[in-house]
């Protein structure tokens, strides 16, 4: 289980933060738009991304605590403001973390109805359950916990940092319809993963017994798979500094490689009125290379350590309790390192939403939609998730959109989802002749306390649009 230590470390080392991007979402003259939906409507003939800053994103949040719940300076014990943290949270809260960097991205215009798009980007994504039975168990101990099990399947959590090379195509199938797919290819830099682990521990009361207690462990069975993870810690003398710089290095270049694809659609129902949804990353990862898998299982039962006291001459030892106790455990209770290869699914995303036009605009009208009407004021919901090991995660936004000229427009909106029912959000995005920035922030009430905050997101780009060939 000592493994185990190493590995969070490497994971929460890049820290970042929920993969999905309402604010970016439905945004029709930001070609960060596609990556979400493919299939959504846009009103640019081509675009070029500034490499590396065309879209850097991070997010992060909790479920159930903040750094304040922790590291409060009110005067009480760390201790027991852990402890308090500790009964109140679940095994089903959980910590996210996300990064995204967009190292190169452009599209063009193909023919008179589709538009072509393709990039590269950088991602990390980390998401870990609270695994509140171990955490419970070495904090707290079992004293106070007679009788009750400590399940083991509460240690869940994965991790990677990949490089996506993708390609997608944009087309307008009549002047209400326009749909989208994105082919992705994955190289996957590392990669560590822990679910469907099963097992107990548990301590009773045993009166009648040679002992007043006793201490089982039943049906231990916890895997942890990782790649991209051996090859640095068999290098003598690694640092952290030596390991950040093995992973950037195979940032173009992974080990491990996968597939994928993102499908979507927009239906203008009226003028006014429309509807899309999206699926993002329905794909998996195939670890083949410097994959190495920490196994440990098996069942024990003890009374623990019943002292004789024979009499000895000068001559005789005394009986090695602990030693045979420990041969007992390993006998019982088995660790296992293999290189099994194995094949992960990428968090498969999901959107859905609608909006409603008012107050028809002057500005240039979309060219994928047959000269359709803009309007200056946009209003919608939309309704995104993730899946994830225990179930998916979800979030709905509301938003009014608000287009001022053709070369500037922002986004006010405001969420709920599992991390916070007050999450105010707020996107810009401006263009100089044909240089365009934006910028967008979520959860605004949580900056002015980032102790307090249970989720912060922040997206900022840059590119160069072009609506005219």
């Amino acid at each position: 289980m000592r493994r185990f230590a190493p590995i969070i470390f490497l994971l929460f080392f890049f820290s970042g933060f929920s993969q999905n991007r309402p604010l970016l979402y439905n945004v029709d003259d930001l070609p960060q738009s596609l990556l979400q939906n493919p299939g959504a409507r846009i009103d640019f003939t081509r675009h070029i991304g500034v490499p590396f800053l065309s879209q850097i994103h991070l997010s992060a949040g909790s479920t159930g605590v903040t750094a304040y719940d922790i590291f409060a300076d009110d005067g009480t014990n760390v201790n027991q403001r852990v402890s308090n943290v500790m009964r109140e949270i679940t095994s089903g809260d959980y910590f996210s973390i996300n990064e995204q960097l967009e190292i190169l991205s452009f599209g063009w215009k193909m023919g008179a109805r589709g538009y072509f798009s393709a990039g590269i980007y950088q991602e990390l994504d980390v998401f870990a359950y609270f695994p509140k039975d171990p955490a419970l168990l070495a904090f707290e101990g079992n004293a106070d916990y007679i009788g009750q099990d400590f399940k083991f399947s509460d240690a869940n959590f994965m991790g990677e940092v990949l490089t996506v090379y993708h390609a997608g195509f944009n087309y307008k199938v009549d002047a209400k319809l326009t749909v989208g797919g994105r082919f992705k290819l994955y190289s996957g830099i590392f990669n560590a993963e822990s679910t469907g682990n099963d097992g107990f521990f548990r301590t009773v009361e045993t009166p009648g017994g040679p002992n007043f207690y006793l201490h089982e462990v039943r049906g231990l069975d916890v895997t942890v798979n990782t790649s991209g993870y051996a090859s640095l810690k068999e290098e003598e003398d690694m640092t952290v500094d030596k390991a950040v710089a093995e992973l950037l290095s195979r940032s173009f270049f992974g080990q491990n490689g996968g597939l994928g694809v993102d499908l979507g659609f927009n239906y203008r129902v009226t003028d006014q009125f429309s509807i899309n949804a999206s699926i993002q990353d329905l794909g998996l990862m195939f670890h083949q290379k410097d994959v190495e898998n920490y196994n440990y299982f098996g069942s024990f039962q003890t009374n623990g350590l019943e002292p004789l006291f024979p009499e000895l001459d000068g001559n005789e030892p005394t009986i090695p309790y602990w030693e045979i106790f420990e041969e007992r455990v390993d006998r019982n209770l088995q660790e296992e390192t293999t290189n099994n290869t194995y094949t992960t699914w990428r968090p498969l995303k999901y959107n859905a939403s609608f909006q409603f036009g008012t107050g028809k605009s002057i500005l240039p009208c979309d060219y994928l939609l047959s000269k359709k009407p803009r309007f200056m004021n946009l209003f919608g919901m939309i309704i995104s998730g993730v899946n994830r090991p225990k179930g998916p995660t979800y979030g709905v936004t509301a938003y009014w959109d608000r287009k001022v000229t053709d070369n500037l427009r922002f986004r006010l909106a405001y969420a709920v989802d599992e991390f916070t029912l007050t999450k105010l959000g707020f996107m810009m995005s401006s263009r100089f002749k044909n240089f365009n920035i934006y910028l967008a922030a979520n959860d605004i009430i949580g900056y002015t306390n980032l102790a307090k905050a249970n989720s912060a997101s922040l997206q900022l780009g840059m590119q160069f649009i072009f609506k005219d060939l």
